[in-house]
């Protein structure tokens, strides 16, 4: 037995030092190549003068592909007509560039690959190569430098193009809307600092844009601007900064529909405050008219108590500078049924009142058939506000620490448009003991008022908020635990909110400064922090 055992076990040991040499002869197919390609020529040479062709070609030591081109690349002054590069998903020792369009005279033209180019088998970039070359006698060398900031976030926008708009006697502002730039840059996906370079001496205009279908024009709904307010002057060595934001979209009404009984839908883009919708036409007596908000989209609903007896009308739809006549087809729809929802259940914060919508307007709320009790069955005193456009009464009342409340509605302590009533409600909401929140008090240095003072979360969603006219210290009590940062709204105009750009009325938005750091906001923990602006 312990024979047998010595030859297996000579013989598991022949088969590992088998196996090791084996290994240790093995080829390991050598070090992975992190070396990018290089450029071996160019014709034309880069750098070229009195260019008169419509090809290009680039030659390398390896084989090549052009990887994520429509990105990367940025061509500038652009062109109309976009050139044919290839090859494109394939690989080759050369690159083409066949251009189709007509070229400027005495101008010079610059393709920025970004790292487009890559080699065909460990794609290592060839980094933000350039070609350039000139219709006229000579390179132009000038430049115009700065850096871009996001006016709201921390954070700022990859792929911004920065662009030049020469000032002749034809430039006007609109020119952002329906005209390519002089020349133009990209941020790319990793700097926040542009140059725009091989650029003529003369007057310009600065504009950057987050242009999310790469036509270097504006559209307002869907990208966002950046403008410096002064035109420049090149050459300069000056740095600039812009600011990008999205603009207020410009209001504007669209096409109504039946969305039930008496009740009609009309979607809008901009801002809805102070829009009025009046009917025209004979209306019936008694004729009782209401506009609420949708809760989530942008829809307002026209309220009617009468039946109008017509197959279509024109309404007209007005705010501040618009104005709009729209033609409505009336349909046979069932009326809504009145639901009431609170907003809020559960948990109830300090900082928070309980709240009720419902799905058809309310028309008179009477408290003496609403009663609010605490655990120990003692009534609540509480006052009650009612929000008119998103249809909302919220019921204020003093919160202690620990306790739960008990809200009972009564049959008929809401009435509706229509004269429905509700049935009896009963909601609870509860609120935590005050060790279970964290406590932060800001101080502002160097402080211009009015201001805004806001807690966000990473991604710059508002959870606090504070408005001052006068120096005071920001106490935030009772605030959920988590992370926050400190943000400081210069109000200008004092109307408590943050006020966005706008381009052609040549306003820029309101100043924000972000604290440095971080804030760590622990249960029962209270912390002071000073923030120094500049």
């Amino acid at each position: 037995m312990r024979y047998t055992f010595y030859k297996f076990f000579i013989l598991l040991s022949m088969i590992a030092l088998i196996v090791s040499c084996a290994n240790r002869g093995t080829p390991s197919g050598g070090e992975i190549d992190v070396d990018p390609p290089k450029i071996m020529r160019s014709v034309p040479e880069n750098f070229s003068t009195e260019f008169k062709g419509n090809e290009i070609r680039i030659y390398f030591d390896e084989y090549v592909k052009i990887k994520n081109v429509q990105k990367q690349l940025i061509i500038s002054p652009p062109m109309t007509n976009e050139p044919d590069i290839t090859p494109l998903g394939t690989a080759s020792k050369y690159i083409k560039i066949v251009i189709k369009d007509t070229l400027q005279p005495n101008t010079t033209y610059a393709f920025n690959f970004g790292q487009s180019i890559v080699d065909n088998n460990e794609e290592n970039p060839y980094p933000y190569y350039k070609y350039v070359f000139s219709t006229g006698t000579y390179i132009d060398s000038l430049s115009v430098k700065g850096n871009i900031v996001d006016a709201e976030n921390r954070t700022v926008d990859t792929f911004v193009s920065v662009m030049l708009y020469e000032v002749d006697s034809t430039y006007n502002d609109s020119v952002v809307y329906n005209k390519k730039p002089k020349y133009v840059t990209n941020t790319l996906d990793s700097v926040t600092d542009f140059s725009i370079e091989n650029i003529k001496a003369g007057t310009y205009k600065l504009v950057a844009l987050k242009d999310e279908n790469r036509n270097f024009t504006y559209q307002q709904k869907t990208d966002k601007i950046g403008f410096l307010d002064q035109i420049i002057t090149v050459p300069t060595d000056s740095v600039y900064t812009i600011k990008l934001f999205k603009e207020d979209l410009d209001f504007k009404a669209f096409r109504p529909k039946q969305e039930a009984g008496q009740k009609i839908a009309f979607g809008y883009e901009g801002d809805y405050k102070d829009t009025q919708i009046e009917l025209l036409g004979d209306k019936p007596e008694g004729l009782v008219e209401r506009i609420t908000k949708d809760k989530a989209k942008d829809t307002l609903y026209y309220w009617y108590n009468k039946n109008l007896e017509r197959d279509s009308t024109l309404f007209v739809v007005s705010n501040k500078q618009y104005r709009d006549t729209l033609t409505h087809k009336f349909r046979d729809i069932k009326k809504d049924t009145l639901v009431v929802n609170a907003l809020r259940s559960g948990n109830l914060n300090f900082d928070k009142d309980f709240e009720i919508e419902g799905s058809i307007p309310f028309t008179l709320l009477r408290e003496d058939l609403i009663k609010i009790i605490d655990k120990d069955s003692v009534d609540v005193p509480f006052t009650t506000k009612f929000d008119q456009l998103h249809n909302i009464y919220t019921f204020q009342f003093e919160k202690k620490e620990s306790n739960n409340y008990k809200i009972q509605m009564l049959p008929e302590a809401l009435t509706d448009f229509f004269g429905n009533v509700n049935d009896t409600l009963n909601y609870n909401v509860r609120t935590r003991a005050y060790s279970d929140f964290a406590n932060i008090r800001v101080t502002l240095k160097n402080a211009k008022y009015p201001v805004i003072v806001q807690l966000t979360d990473d991604k710059g969603v508002v959870k606090y908020e504070q408005f001052a006219e006068q120096p005071k210290p920001f106490d935030f009590r009772f605030i959920n635990t988590g992370d926050y940062y400190i943000r400081v709204v210069y109000d200008t105009n004092g109307n408590q909110k943050w006020d966005t750009g706008n381009y052609l009325k040549k306003i820029q938005p309101e100043r924000i400064s972000y604290y440095d750091r971080l804030i760590e906001a622990s249960a029962n923990w209270d912390l002071i922090e000073e923030f120094i602006l500049e």
